[in-house]
């Protein structure tokens, strides 16, 4: 659905899979759209001011970039490329070093070794442009085309749902849909968006796995982020497959069983 437009892909998206919230489209963008706020006014944390683009009553539009980064997390800035990787963040994020003062231990890692070897896996990040954009589908213009990714938050069962079309149409049983290590902002934005050289491009990426934002993420709600390729086919592909054909076995009625 090539000439779909991304508002019109979002409601398809959120119909389909009987979602609550809203889904969330990513580009990049030379100027900043006059529409949107700076990220870190909602939360410093990408992960975090999705969640609340998603499910709660914040802006519909917020953009991040080089000269708009005060008050955001570093780590974000580092996987959407605005700034190089903190030196300190392969001990921070595993067992901490005392003479690091902002390397207290996540023990998310094993060792700080594991994740360098990880980031070298990820590798190079280069920004989706002078500003990341991330907004509601149905805020997204109608002749905007740089859209990259569709990101969308929901119940465990409708993202079960959404894993599944990915692989409707897909003869690979393994890579389809992947649950990748990194921080939440990578599985929403960095992988689906392709601004990481080492993420595959036709994958899902299901989460997010990072614990550290399981504080602002519902415990019974799930992520998942779709290259704007994937997501187009989904669409494609929601009135042949199980999501249309049989909706009773997708959100089976539980009061009858």
């Amino acid at each position: 659905m090539p000439d779909l437009t991304v508002r019109e892909l979002g409601r398809m998206i959120a119909t389909a899979f009987r979602l609550t919230t809203k889904p969330l489209a990513v580009s990049g963008s030379e100027e900043p759209p006059t529409d949107a706020v700076p990220l870190p006014s909602v939360h410093r944390c990408i992960a975090v001011t999705m969640t609340r683009m998603a499910m709660e009553d914040a802006p519909s539009a917020v953009y991040l970039g080089a000269d708009v980064r005060q008050g955001c997390c570093p780590g974000g800035l580092s996987h959407t490329g605005y700034i190089s990787r903190p030196p300190a963040i392969s001990w921070f994020v595993s067992t901490g070093r005392p003479d690091i003062p902002d390397a207290p231990a996540e023990y998310l890692k094993a060792g700080p070794e594991l994740v360098d070897a990880c980031f070298d896996a990820i590798g190079p990040i280069t920004p989706a442009g002078n500003y990341l954009v991330i907004r509601t589908c149905e805020s997204v213009p109608e002749e905007e085309k740089g859209v990259r990714a569709v990101s969308c938050f929901g119940t465990a069962e409708q993202i079960r749902n959404m894993a599944a079309l990915v692989h409707f149409d897909r003869a690979e049983p393994f890579f389809p849909v992947l649950v990748p290590w990194g921080p939440a902002c990578s599985t929403l934005v960095t992988y689906p968006a392709g601004i990481a050289a080492g993420a595959p491009a036709e994958s899902a990426f299901m989460g997010p796995q990072d614990p550290t934002v399981n504080h602002a993420l519902p415990a019974d709600i799930l992520a998942i982020g779709l290259p704007i390729a994937v997501a187009r086919r989904m669409g494609e592909n929601i009135g042949r497959s199980f999501i249309s054909r049989r909706a009773g076995i997708a959100f089976p009625d539980r009061d009858t069983e």
